[in-house]
């Protein structure tokens, strides 16, 4: 379980395909203190099982099912992700809870400055944008956002992001074309799945 609260960015610094498995080598830095075989880390909101722990480098194993459906197959050598490790009790909870599930992938379509903030626009596959709101949360790449603005006629949302957040997270060099990854919070899809479900059977009744 994650918070969505992007601890830190960390380059890649080993990719290998090896049967059919993508193994992932992070420089970790700080955010490897303690952290133990098996532990569970969110790399660009994927969460991932630590295989190997190497000093400040750590390493993980993705199925080729992870790597179809995120942008983690994307990777190169270099490139910079971003990093949560898992929520302990008693941590503060500054964003909202994340299972680390990713559910698609979005593409950035535009992006622009207003004021200080920079607005970023994606493009949802059409049959998940019923559980994205107006002001509701959404998580892309690993960061805890909130819905600015969207059109459902476009499948699109915009997030509007603080300088802090564009320092912190990949979200910062991002270019138009690229693929993020999204998780739908899990207590939308709950009760909008529930109330569809209710009208359904309430239409048959």
């Amino acid at each position: 379980m994650f918070t969505g609260i992007v601890q830190g960015l960390a380059p890649v610094a080993e990719l290998v395909n090896e049967n059919g498995m993508l193994r992932i080598g992070l420089q970790l830095e700080q955010m490897s203190d303690g952290l133990q075989l098996g532990a569970s880390v969110a790399i660009n909101g994927t969460c991932l099982t630590a295989t190997k722990v190497d000093g400040v480098c750590a390493h993980f194993d993705v199925i080729p099912e992870t790597v179809r459906t995120t942008n983690l197959g994307r990777l190169q050598l270099g490139d910079p992700v971003n990093i949560e490790r898992s929520f302990r009790v008693g941590d503060e909870i500054g964003g909202h809870f994340v299972s680390g599930h990713v559910t698609t992938t979005a593409e950035l379509i535009h992006q622009h400055n207003d004021a200080h903030d920079r607005v970023l626009t994606f493009r949802l596959p059409d049959q998940w944008m019923k559980y994205v709101f107006h002001k509701g949360f959404i998580t892309v790449d690993g960061a805890s956002l909130t819905v600015s603005s969207l059109d459902r006629g476009t499948c699109s949302f915009t997030v509007s992001l603080i300088p802090e957040t564009l320092a912190r997270t990949t979200l910062g060099t991002i270019q138009v074309g690229d693929q993020a990854n999204i998780e739908i919070e899990a207590q939308t899809m709950s009760v909008v799945d529930t109330v569809e479900r209710v009208l359904a059977e309430s239409d048959r009744g």
